[in-house]
């Protein structure tokens, strides 16, 4: 199961991109990413696919 600190990291790398700061999302969703293991991987690469829109529209 995903961590709710990993969720709330990609939450807030969301916002940041949708707010024109890429460099802090990558510095926010990064180190999580990265130390995710197989299993939590998959979930993230899953939210990331259902959540893509939370990283592009309009804010």
């Amino acid at each position: 199961m995903m961590r709710d600190s990993t969720r709330r990291a990609l939450e807030r790398a969301a916002e940041l991109t949708r707010n024109n700061h890429l460099v802090e999302a990558m510095a926010t969703a990064e180190p999580v990413i990265l130390a995710a293991d197989e299993y939590e991987s998959a979930e993230i690469r899953q939210w990331l696919a259902e959540h893509v829109d939370d990283f592009t529209r309009e804010v």
